[in-house]
């Protein structure tokens, strides 16, 4: 989404805001969003703009009776707590959580306020929910995939760059669940596919190069990036990377293979922040997380750039290319 859409939707609310502050006085609902990745990405315009879209068809309207307030924190889990802390200082009726990175710090310092979580890959192992039919707390939401895609990301990798004999899987160890569970689906499809699984593990922006160089054998290795939120902040670096030493690599999102990035398969992120918005809706009427359950992804789609592939001397197989859902030029 381009960002002067996105301006636009959420610029009515100052100028409408002497409505705004009479509503107040009235009871105005509070929406707190926590952002995981930084303000000017067109990821946070493409997200938001799918929320508040939705939001308005439910009769949600920024400025007139509900307030959204947005936080962002692109960096360490130090940042997110901090941030964390700030957002539910305000005391608003919910918060939006944009990933585990988010959902996590809020979690551990409110077991009261509702809490609606989007692109968590396993909110039950991480410890937000008793169970995904049954959340029992104070939080509810989406999840992303589960960790068995790690499987099918190896998989493509092997389609699209046959020679590949070593992989690393570059992973946030500071999302402990994720990572784990991640390297173990890979770990557990490897021995079929003739490859050796590595774990590339970072924990800031700082040691990304470092680790995907080290890891790195001329001829036979591959990447693949699994999810998280410093994965995302960082996707260029990455992306730059991995082509400076010619390493065919898969990733978990789209917008990796929009920057340059070889092939993804993963869940459509703005759709997530579009269904959020019903259950933020629901618990502005009422309802409980307690009560709603946690619901899986929907949209999965396959994207591949056909330049990188060109560049990495990579020949895409035709049924590889017909399954594709969007194929970049």
């Amino acid at each position: 989404m381009r960002r002067r859409d996105f301006i636009t939707l959420v610029g009515g609310a100052a100028a409408a805001w002497p409505l705004a502050a009479r509503a107040q006085q009235r009871g105005m609902r509070r929406i707190g969003v926590l952002m995981t990745i930084a303000a000017d990405d067109p990821e946070s315009f493409a997200r938001l703009a799918a929320l508040l879209h939705r939001l308005q068809e439910l009769g949600w309207i920024d400025g007139r009776n509900m307030r959204m307030e947005y936080r962002w924190a692109p960096g360490g889990a130090d940042v997110r707590r901090k941030v964390a802390s700030e957002l539910i200082a305000l005391a608003p009726d919910l918060i939006l959580a944009n990933g585990s990175g988010a959902a996590e710090p809020l979690l551990q310092a409110t077991r009261t306020l509702p809490i609606v979580f989007v692109l968590v890959p396993d909110p039950v192992a991480a410890g937000f929910v008793d169970s995904l039919a049954r959340p029992g707390g104070n939080a509810t939401g989406f999840t992303v995939y589960d960790y068995a895609i790690g499987g099918k990301w190896l998989e493509l990798l092997k389609q699209i760059a046959p020679g590949v004999k070593r992989v690393g899987v570059l992973r946030d160890i500071g999302q402990v669940a994720a990572s784990v569970g991640h390297f173990s689906a890979i770990q557990s499809v490897a021995p079929s596919l003739g490859i050796e699984a590595i774990p590339v593990n970072v924990r800031d922006a700082d040691g990304i190069e470092n680790a995907i160089s080290s890891f790195v054998h001329p001829g036979n290795s591959g990447l693949i990036v699994t999810g998280s939120g410093l994965a995302v902040v960082n996707r260029n670096l990455i992306i730059t990377v991995a082509a400076r030493h010619q390493l065919p690599a898969v990733y978990f999102a789209r917008m990796f293979v929009s920057a340059g990035g070889l092939i993804s398969y993963g869940t459509d992120f703005t759709d997530q922040f579009r269904r959020a918005a019903g259950y933020v809706d629901r618990i502005l009427k009422g309802e409980k997380p307690a009560d709603l359950p946690v619901q899986a992804a929907t949209k999965f789609d396959t994207v591949i750039n056909l330049k990188t592939a060109r560049a990495l001397g990579l020949d895409v197989p035709p049924t590889l290319l017909a399954r594709a859902d969007e194929v970049i030029e």
